[in-house]
């Protein structure tokens, strides 16, 4: 598979197999991620893998704590506003998730449902939390966004898929507790990564992108 193929591939993943990964393959994927830029060569990243019972404890907690709506503390703040083409893209996403889902527009409990299925990270057997220290500038998140694609990519060569999960960022001093991780540090995203389920059909889901004349200014040529 060359680079072209994956990043083609490349899909968010949300029902997985609960299917073991081998550590030593979960060594080799982020070993090769090690090799993302970033500025002057920081490397800011932190890396958790977590699995077994202490995933099963966190899930647990998070599950509990977005079925009460207990008010979110992420280290990154959540977008109050979108400019409006931007908002219509995460509408028609939305859309397109629950149709294929047959849920109704007014269908408050299965989207809710669907929605706390972050809190169980799909099903997948590990998941992948990106740490950064709070005194770094924002700048450095743009790193840690060339390092988790790098993961998610690497992932593929293994037969593994993934979601980035921010939702799993909105319970920060949970995950840093339940962890151990000092609070100080900048939760930045969490990364689900597992075999996954085709049978599910929330797998036959699969997001759209703009046409690239959308977005692409060509000058000179």
């Amino acid at each position: 598979m060359n680079i072209l193929e994956a990043i083609e591939k490349r899909r968010s993943i949300r029902a997985f197999k609960p299917d073991p990964i081998p550590k030593e393959i979960l060594e080799k994927i982020l070993t090769n991620a090690l090799r993302s830029p970033s500025y002057t060569n920081s490397q800011p990243w932190e890396v958790i893998v977590v699995t077994g019972e202490k995933k099963e404890e966190l899930s647990k907690e998070l599950l509990r704590m977005a079925e009460k709506e207990e008010p979110i503390q992420p280290d990154i703040p959540k977008p109050s506003f979108w400019p409006t083409n931007i908002k219509e893209r995460i509408e028609e996403h939305f859309r397109r998730r629950h149709k294929i889902l047959g849920i109704e527009e007014n269908d408050k409990e299965r989207k809710k449902e669907l929605r706390l299925l972050n809190f169980k990270f799909f099903g997948a057997p590990a998941v992948i939390f990106l740490f950064q220290d709070k005194s770094l500038p924002l700048w450095s998140i743009f790193d840690m966004g060339a390092f988790a694609m790098a993961i998610m990519l690497s992932a593929l060569e293994f037969g593994l898929y993934t979601c980035p999960q921010g939702s799993v960022t909105d319970y920060s001093p949970t995950v840093k507790r339940i962890l151990g991780i000092p609070e100080e540090k900048r939760l930045i995203l969490g990364i689900s990564i597992g075999y996954p389920d085709w049978g599910a059909k929330i797998n036959e889901y699969l997001s759209s992108r703009v046409k690239l004349e959308e977005i692409v200014k060509w000058i000179g040529f």
